[in-house]
């Protein structure tokens, strides 16, 4: 996939797009049917490209911390969305000066450049300076360029429309069952193995500790079902046991995920890793000592064997 950075105006482009808008945070069911409206619009001779943002409006303007973080990374997002067909991402730089461009410059200045033959958008989609226009006056506008506008509904789950906001309400609150009917997958969360203090090793439960992953919402602390898997060519997948929290029986003084792969032998510190998050299994603790803590680490394993199977 192609992937170009955008400061204000977007550079020239001859070939013709297919655009979808939006930042497109988790790609997540309702994102999908956007993509899938592109997909069936798309001619032979278009590209399929996204028009996404870096930072949610809520954060970049007010400050609200909890549209600090996101479901995906910039990566994640576009390995993501090259799986679904799309050929080339605008990483727009969403600034308090971004946010002052009005309604009528965002589309006769910056998607005018684009050589857009379609634009896609969701239901909801609100635009320009001061959220000034919607969905419809954006399909006023791009008449004077020449381009379509499709307006997409918004996808319905149990009488709730889809949305990214409440996929990180349902991370933060452990709700894990509901972020994967959102999602149409699991959550996750990539980084890379570090070398930690090595406690879950002495504890007879080696775990990956997995770093880089500051961007990402954080997981309710708690102890959770889920799979990891080994990025590369052929990705290898491993059950797990996670850790996510602030490890009070032990002092811990900042946010981990850590990894305990059930049946698993070998290295794989510095290798890239993707945690998937099943399911909660129960909440973090301050434990009496560690040998309650090993204790309930054994019953953790049980529990999950229990369920898998295994």
């Amino acid at each position: 996939m192609e992937m170009i950075e955008v400061q204000g105006q977007p550079p020239h482009n001859s070939e013709p797009v297919v655009l979808i808008i939006g930042k497109m945070d988790g790609v997540h069911l309702g994102h999908q049917s956007l993509l899938q409206e592109a997909e069936r619009l798309a001619t032979e001779e278009d590209k399929i490209a996204v028009y996404g943002f870096s930072d949610h409006p809520k954060w970049v303007l007010r400050g609200d911390e909890s549209f600090k973080y996101s479901l995906s990374t910039i990566e994640d997002r576009q390995t993501r969305l090259e799986q679904f067909g799309v050929d080339r991402y605008y990483h727009v730089h969403f600034t308090k000066e971004y946010a002052k461009t009005s309604p009528e410059e965002f589309v006769l200045q910056h998607l005018s450049r684009l050589n857009v033959r379609h634009v896609i958008v969701g239901e909801d989609f609100r635009f320009g300076k001061g959220r000034g226009s919607d969905a419809e006056g954006l399909a006023e506008l791009c008449q004077q360029i020449g381009a379509g506008v499709s307006i997409v509904p918004g996808v319905q789950l149990h009488d709730r429309k889809v949305s990214s906001t409440d996929i990180r309400t349902h991370v933060t609150q452990g709700r894990m069952e509901a972020a994967q009917a959102m999602l149409g997958r699991p959550f996750e969360i990539t980084g890379v193995v570090e070398k930690g203090e090595q406690l879950g090793r002495q504890l007879g439960f080696p775990t990956l500790n997995v770093g880089g992953i500051d961007e990402y919402v954080k997981v309710k602390p708690g102890v959770y079902l889920g799979l990891v898997k080994k990025v590369q060519e052929a990705p290898e997948y491993y059950y797990t046991l996670i850790s996510a929290g602030y490890r009070p029986t032990v002092n811990g003084d900042s946010y981990k995920v850590e990894a305990y792969l059930l049946d698993f032998s070998g290295d794989l510190y510095d290798h890239k890793v993707t945690v998937q998050f099943l399911r909660h299994m129960r909440d973090e603790e301050n434990f009496d000592g560690m040998d309650a803590l090993i204790e309930q680490m054994h019953q953790d394993e049980k529990d999950a064997r229990a369920i898998l199977g295994l």
